[in-house]
């Protein structure tokens, strides 16, 4: 009895926004050998994250059974799929119930292109999942400029031979393997618009506390972290312990981390004090490093830096005078942080003591919002802010610059 061919598939997607501009990757693997068979990415449009990843699930079958020739013979083909996205793994084993209207064709659409017993799901940690997740960022980027996604040419993927067959099959099985990437290309998803399926579980919730006063809050000048880290000022340990008092009686707070900066330590700890919990410190939390601009006020970088400071509010890419981070460089940063600890936290409700650049950035892209929205909200010393992480990736921002505690 022939052996099946057994491959790994390793896919991704993601969305730029939630919903936003999306993209997916998929890989074929030898898991033999490690070798990569084959490789499939496409941006499609505005979509969710879910959406996305369940598109790139389909490529990544595709590109599996085309192959193989007699994929679909029951016996001939052993894929294991791997993907970071808890939802597919568990909607695609069975273990959870396909609520979403935008989910069940895609569902049925993957199961469809091999036998049932053909594939096995496994989740991996996203760390795990870079090949499939450069190939997603490869697609949006290029979508980004107009363009579709091709594969480098040091992974001319698609002109390998079937891995099964008689020889003279080769050129058919690379054919299919680039009709499977073609046909894998369809048109953009519709986005998902909800708060969240009850199947999914607790989302990861993160109350987003702006620390408290320092000398610099009340003169509004720039208080980035490449200045002097200044302390609270009087006013702002009162309103550390306003705001202790009032997450004491709300009970919900589970865990407290902290941008490394001194004025959200103080104000960490003392509503760590009160709560009886510990304060970690990440960095990825810190503020923007506004540069030159350090401890001037808005009139003072105008007078002295005039044309950097316009170019500054025209574009979230430009960083301050003097080498300090633009807010495209935040947003990357603060992403990634967003991501690591909605990973970490999942189902748990966490008090993130951080900055304005932060807190805004979390709610920008929870809604999606363009950049320049950035320049748009108002975040009060001590304010809570609050965003929910649900696990198909959609994100609920469900409260904003609240100071309630304070009156």
């Amino acid at each position: 009895m022939t052996q099946p061919r057994q491959f790994v598939v390793e896919a991704d997607g993601g969305s730029r926004g939630n919903p936003g501009p999306a993209g997916y990757g998929a890989v074929v693997i030898d898991p033999v050998t490690g070798e990569t068979l084959a490789e499939a990415a496409e941006y499609i449009g505005v979509a969710t994250n879910n959406v996305a990843e369940y598109k790139g699930l389909i490529a990544g079958l595709k590109a599996a059974k085309a192959l193989v020739p007699d994929a679909s013979a029951e016996g001939a083909l052993q894929v294991r799929v791997r993907m970071d996205s808890k939802l597919v793994v568990e909607q695609m084993s069975g273990r959870w119930k396909i609520k979403h209207p935008d989910m069940k064709p895609l569902a049925a659409a993957a199961a469809r292109i091999l036998p049932a017993s053909a594939v096995t799901y496994e989740w991996i940690p996203r760390e795990k999942n870079k090949h499939a997740d450069r190939l997603a960022n490869e697609a949006m980027d290029a979508g980004k400029r107009g363009k579709q996604w091709e594969p480098s040419a040091s992974t001319a993927a698609l002109d390998l031979p079937p891995v099964s067959g008689p020889p003279g099959d080769a050129a058919a099985g690379a054919a299919k393997a680039r009709a499977a990437m073609s046909t894998s290309r369809g048109t953009a998803a519709t986005p998902q618009v909800g708060w969240g399926a009850a199947d999914l579980g607790a989302p990861a919730t993160f109350v987003l506390l702006r620390h408290g006063e320092t000398a610099l809050t009340p003169e509004k000048r720039f208080s980035g972290s490449g200045g002097s880290d200044p302390e609270l000022s009087a006013a702002g340990r009162h309103q550390a312990e306003r705001v202790a008092e009032s997450l004491a009686a709300r009970g919900t707070i589970q865990e407290i981390i902290s941008s490394p900066l001194r004025r959200c330590r103080e104000t960490a700890a003392t509503v760590g004090a009160r709560l009886g919990l510990p304060v970690q410190i990440e960095d990825g939390l810190r503020e923007t490093d506004f540069g030159a601009w350090e401890g001037l006020t808005f009139a003072e970088v105008r007078e002295r830096y005039g044309p950097d400071l316009d170019a500054w509010l025209a574009s979230t890419r430009t960083p301050p005078t003097g080498g300090g981070e633009s807010f495209a460089e935040v947003a990357r940063r603060v992403s990634a942080t967003r991501d690591r600890l909605t990973t970490r936290h999942a189902g748990r409700t966490v008090l993130l003591v951080t900055h304005v650049t932060p807190i805004k950035t979390l709610a920008r892209l929870a809604l999606g919002a363009p950049p320049e929205s950035l320049f748009r909200m108002e975040l009060s010393a001590a304010s809570l802010s609050a965003v929910a992480y649900y696990a198909d990736g959609n994100a609920s921002l469900r409260l904003l610059n609240d100071t309630s505690h304070l009156r």
